[in-house]
């Protein structure tokens, strides 16, 4: 069974930094795109950061110059350092890959998803 694993939410005051970590397990072939979303009460999920298995990041606008995706692939994990928090920061952060396994076409898989919350 393949599945994500985040941690590294929790609670920060405006200004502070966290790092959320997302582990990939099971029967992978490859991952090629790891991205991390958010939801905010009230609001769509979003985009906040994406990387593909050659490197290649982009970001949404808000978080550009704050917040860093990066990725090993050797442990099938990637990491967003999350610096200068706000206030607007505040949701629920999930994990998405898009895995490829054994006698299956690539899908997306999600983790479990793990709060942010920004004090101010």
């Amino acid at each position: 069974q393949v599945q994500l694993v985040e941690s590294g939410g929790g609670l920060v005051q405006a200004g502070g930094s966290l790092r959320l970590s997302c582990a990939a397990s099971g029967s992978i072939f490859s991952i090629s795109a790891m991205a991390w979303y958010r939801h905010a009460p009230g609001k769509q999920r979003e985009l906040v950061a994406r990387i593909t298995s050659g490197g290649y990041t982009n970001y949404v606008d808000s978080v550009k110059g704050r917040f860093t995706i990066s990725r090993n692939n050797a442990k099938n994990t990637t990491y967003l350092q999350m610096n200068s928090l706000k206030p607007e920061d505040i949701a629920v952060y999930y994990c998405n890959a898009a895995v490829r396994v054994p006698d299956r076409d690539e899908y997306d898989i999600w983790g479990q998803g793990t709060q942010v919350t920004v004090s101010s």
